[in-house]
């Protein structure tokens, strides 16, 4: 029995062990010792009922979708679209026309920048991100600006890991169309006051664009209730499969704009003379989709839901406490991004240690972290460093993982001190 049937949604205790029995990954020894998997920020761990479903997807009920007039292509398409349904409900969209499947969040943040941004930008007009977005949420604007001609524009943060919310107003003026900023920083774990930046912008002109990677696996994402324009989050970081991504944008703005790629699916008619599209989401899901990934997807989003999403981040929440006081025990280690509220990321330097060789030498440990610049150059300059160690804590995550962490790097330290 799986952990989503064993545990009481009502009950305050959270049991780790049971939830962590669901993931099969933890079964196995890294070099002789007990995984501790801490990159769950770069792709999470995938539990039993998302694999078994993607099995059964694959060898009882696979064809292409939308397209057979014939039993297990009927079977598949009513499991794709299921599945865009239990995201639409996940995200509290208004309706699955809002929900575009895409490879990743990278895809849809191009999406939007090629498609509404082409559309509805041009010289003169600028968009605003932040000192801590992510490069797939600085080079789509890039990329615009090089074509059309934009202005793009970077909010600063504070040394704690802040947006700078008084440096967002004066960056906001009758120019700016777009406000493209993170959800939760990848590196700092910096939750931004995203219902302030939706209003501020909203009442400037310009419409809101957020990457959600980061959050939609640690807190209740309302898309309605934040009111933004556009949302993007994959499926790997929320315990899915890799190769399939949402975009949710709102109706009326996906209806006026153009397809971002063109072939299968994605149209009503076609001639030689010219083509006219189909109704959303399939405007913008061009050719066979990763049928058995959204599908897969979708388990994953009923084994989250079957936990509790609150509970979940109860308890990644006390791990971070945890994690924290237990580092701040390290001699010469610094951690960067402070911000209260913050998800359960820490990223952080060990004196007189390279953070390649801090993972390096962990991972013998059986300590997975990540290093390097997190895909955040610009970040990284701004806190003063070329890269950082960073833990990354999940639903499966442990107290005695962190332990091993700590004791991983009082190795390093005697190594390399």
């Amino acid at each position: 029995m799986s952990a989503a049937a064993q545990l009481d949604p009502a009950a305050s205790d959270y049991d780790v062990e049971a939830v962590r029995a669901d993931f099969p990954i933890f079964r196995q020894p890294i070099h002789g010792k007990p995984l501790s998997f801490l990159d769950s920020a770069a792709s999470a761990q995938k539990p039993q009922a998302v694999l078994d479903q993607l099995m059964r997807t694959y060898t009882t009920r696979y064809a292409n979708v939308h397209r057979g007039a014939y039993f297990l292509s009927e079977a598949a398409t009513s499991d794709y679209e299921a599945a865009r349904e239990k995201v639409r409900a996940f995200i509290n969209a208004a309706g699955p026309g809002e929900v575009i499947f895409t490879r990743n969040a990278t895809e849809a943040l191009n999406l939007v920048a090629q498609s509404w941004g082409r559309s509805n930008m041009g010289p003169g007009d600028a968009v605003i991100i932040s000192d801590m977005e992510h490069h797939s949420n600085i080079v789509p604007w890039q990329l615009l600006r090089d074509q059309v001609g934009i202005e793009l524009r970077v909010c600063p943060i504070t040394d704690a890991g802040e947006l700078r919310m008084d440096a967002l107003r004066d960056l906001l003026d009758e120019r700016v169309k777009l406000v493209a900023v993170t959800h939760v920083s990848n590196v700092l774990g910096t939750v931004t006051p995203v219902d302030e930046i939706v209003r501020l912008a909203h009442e400037a002109g310009a419409r809101v664009m957020l990457d959600g990677c980061q959050a939609i696996q640690h807190m209740t994402v309302d898309v309605q209730a934040l009111d933004v324009d556009f949302y993007a989050f994959s499926s790997h970081k929320l315990y899915g499969p890799t190769g399939i991504g949402v975009l949710y944008g709102k109706e009326a703005l996906l209806d006026a704009m153009p397809p971002f790629l063109g072939g299968g699916d994605m149209i009503s008619t076609v001639s030689y003379e010219r083509s006219t599209w189909a109704a959303l989401p399939a405007k913008f899901e061009a050719g066979t989709p990763t049928i058995a990934e959204a599908i897969g997807f979708g388990a994953a989003i009923d084994y989250v839901s079957g936990i509790g999403v609150d509970r979940i981040a109860a308890h990644e929440r006390d791990l971070l406490n945890y994690a924290t006081q237990k580092l701040a025990s390290v001699e010469g280690l610094r951690i960067y991004g402070t911000a209260p509220g913050k998800v359960s990321v820490v990223s952080f330097t060990l004196e007189g240690a390279h953070p390649h060789d801090v993972a390096t030498i962990l991972d013998r440990s059986g300590v997975a972290v990540r290093a390097g610049h997190h895909c955040a150059q610009p970040l990284m300059e701004r806190l003063g460093v070329q890269s950082t160690t960073r833990a990354s804590f999940g639903m499966y995550s442990t107290r005695s993982e962190v332990d091993a962490l700590v004791d991983g790097l009082e190795k390093v330290r005697e190594i390399f001190g």
